[in-house]
């Protein structure tokens, strides 16, 4: 049996599969080695039924995931993974790579990611070329769920938000400038918090304020990472993946096109892909 595991900060996607079918498919909490350690790690694992039942059976894992950059962190992932799967080959790898995988296989082109966080660059086909991106929610993850977030909770501390969002927001959220202070610097994960709120901002896509950051932030992304990578490989493909990337599709094209970009394929999560990938090569 082999697993595949695509991991953002908010959830992993599993697949585990056999004799080329796939048997199980599930969620867990996101696994990030940037965030948490080892032990953390394992008791995630420990809390899933569908893994312990499984994890003498698995022989193969394929992780991919938010903050797997380095290979101190990929390793973190691996000595976590096989303490508790005691017969599997374990190999963690960076959720940038899933995505170009599940998107152009053995091809090469320019891969983009935006959800939870973002990142972009270029895939040769067989590896991710390194670049200086990737910084995270606190530097980076321009147009992601969490610099949305960052944008809606300054508005909303520093009352430049609209009135009528601002009800709606508290509707659905009960927060006040204590709890969203104390969420953002007093916890061991802020990321959860802000991307906690990307169901209500999908909701509301269609208000102007919400609609307003949401382009902005395609925008800002599109200029940051895409228009770069564009210049120094310009007859490349342009796929994408993640949930923002899905859910604003429409948007992002626009954007794109305003910047004579194309944009190919977009899914929002790479897993069925993956495991459809290495079920080929196993």
């Amino acid at each position: 049996m082999i697993a595949v595991v695509y991991s953002g900060s908010r959830y992993a996607d599993w697949r585990l599969a056999e004799k080329g079918r796939i048997l199980h498919g599930f969620r867990t909490t996101g696994i990030n080695p940037y965030i948490q350690d080892e032990r953390f790690i394992q008791q995630l694992l420990n809390k899933n039924t569908q893994l312990i039942n499984n994890a003498e059976r698995i022989r193969k894992i394929y992780f991919f995931g938010a903050g797997a950059s380095s290979r101190e962190r990929q390793l973190k992932i691996e000595k976590a993974f096989m303490q508790f799967f005691k017969n599997a080959k374990v190999k963690a790898s960076h959720d940038v790579l899933a995505s170009a995988i599940s998107t152009f296989g053995n091809e090469k082109g320019i891969i983009g990611i935006i959800g939870s966080g973002s990142n972009a660059a270029y895939y040769s086909g067989r590896k991710i070329i390194d670049n200086n991106y990737g910084l995270g929610y606190i530097l980076a993850d321009e147009g992601s769920t969490n610099w949305q977030a960052r944008c809606v909770l300054k508005d909303f501390l520093t009352e430049a938000m609209p009135q009528g969002f601002r009800e709606k927001l508290l509707r659905k959220h009960n927060i006040d400038r204590k709890t969203i202070l104390d969420k953002v610097y007093n916890t061991p994960n802020p990321n959860i918090f802000l991307t906690s709120l990307a169901d209500f901002f999908l909701d509301n896509k269609e208000d102007p304020y919400m609609e307003g950051i949401i382009k902005r932030g395609l925008d800002i992304y599109v200029k940051t990472y895409l228009v770069p990578l564009s210049e120094s490989y310009p007859d490349a493909t342009l796929n994408f993946t993640g949930s923002v990337a899905n859910n604003y599709s429409e948007w992002l094209r626009e954007i794109a096109d305003d910047y004579h970009l194309n944009v190919g394929t977009i899914i929002r999560e790479p897993v069925q892909n993956l495991i459809k990938y290495y079920l080929n090569k196993n």
